[in-house]
């Protein structure tokens, strides 16, 4: 089991800095950097947080094939994992953010993410590459250094069963958001088992992540209610796919959605003001982690469970919690308690 954080560069340096040195001293494995259009630039931040640090791994959650060449991916993670050695790690998924922007169309997001992975490890592999895919092209090209490592640990985000499927056959782990219920964590765990079988791997040598937003308050209500809006939007856009919210009844009524039009995605959570409050407790414990710490403790042992067995959590803070807080209360309260009662869980088993 590990535990991970994810940070937007919606902060000055220093601050991601300062929040990425409190992670690894609350116990935390990964901390992550979203390579999200258009904050901070991802690999700059990235290299300076290896130097403030010494024990996470460090990388973009995540990176995509279209806005950035695979080539350039592998230049920049050979690069960052010299610096922070051998401390980086690669998550990629089909992206979204500053698209439209940059006048980029995806095409064939599971594929795309395929062939960029094995792009990216011949080039660190300090191979010469002329790759001819369907979608990746690079002419006859190689690094002109030689990384430190030529297998950096790579990590597929997907919320679709075709991505899914892919990651189990070719990553060392598998990320999904929202998946916050036993269910949806059952689903997933079968979809990347399925793909790792057919590849000839086993299941269990793939990591499975569930990448949730967290709120932890001395109020559960309060920190539901923190949460209900970017969950309305993600159930509203179904830009996410979900194998179980319907068997849930987690749905939300067809019209009501289609009275909200369609959303560009830099427009945030309020278009979608209208459905907040038909997004019930159960919705919002469905996509996240949120509510006392006790309740959230509960929670992630629940996943842990049902096979999840990485957690990368996006603090989210209610008033008078800081986001530092949820990280201390995250790292220094749940994740001991979680650890603890499996330990018990363990012993009287052998007893």
């Amino acid at each position: 089991m590990s535990i991970e954080l994810l940070m937007l560069g919606d902060q000055p340096v220093s601050r991601l800095a300062a929040r990425t040195r409190l992670a690894e001293e609350s116990g935390f494995e990964t901390v992550w950097l979203a390579d999200e259009r258009f904050y901070r630039e991802t690999y700059s931040c990235l290299s300076y947080l290896a130097g403030q640090t010494s024990r996470v791994k460090l990388g973009p959650c995540v990176t995509d094939p279209f806005a950035r060449h695979p080539a350039l991916t592998a230049m920049a993670l050979g690069t960052l994992d010299e610096i922070s050695e051998g401390r980086a790690i690669l998550g990629i998924g089909a992206g979204v953010s500053g698209f439209a922007e940059l006048g980029i169309q995806s095409r064939k997001p599971p594929l795309a993410i395929c062939e960029a992975v094995d792009l990216i490890r011949q080039l660190m592999a300090g191979q010469e590459v002329d790759y001819r895919g369907e979608i990746i092209q690079f002419h006859r090209g190689r690094l002109n250094f030689t990384p430190p490592r030529a297998c950096v640990p790579v990590r597929v985000a997907s919320n679709g069963p075709l991505g899914q499927k892919m990651g189990g056959a070719v990553a060392d782990g598998v990320m999904m958001e929202g998946c916050g219920s036993v269910e949806e964590a059952k689903a997933f765990a079968s979809a990347v088992a399925e793909g790792a079988t057919k590849a000839g791997r086993s299941p269990g040598e793939i990591k499975l992540v569930a990448r949730l937003d967290c709120c932890i308050a001395d109020d559960g209500k309060q920190a539901r209610d923190i949460l209900r809006p970017s969950v309305t939007r993600i159930i509203a856009q179904a830009t996410s796919r979900f194998y179980t919210l319907q068997t849930q009844g987690l749905t939300l009524p067809k019209e009501a959605v289609e009275a909200i039009g369609p959303v560009p995605y830099a427009a945030g959570v309020a278009p979608f003001a209208a459905l907040f409050p038909l997004v019930t407790d159960r919705h919002v414990d469905a996509l996240t982690l949120c509510g006392t710490v006790e309740e959230v403790t509960q929670h992630v042992i629940d996943l842990r469970r049902a096979g999840v067995t990485g957690f990368n959590i996006f603090p989210v803070p209610a008033p008078g919690v800081s986001y530092e807080d949820v990280i201390m209360r995250f790292g220094m309260q749940v994740w001991p308690a979680v650890k603890a009662a499996f330990a018990k869980a363990s012993s009287e088993r052998q007893t």
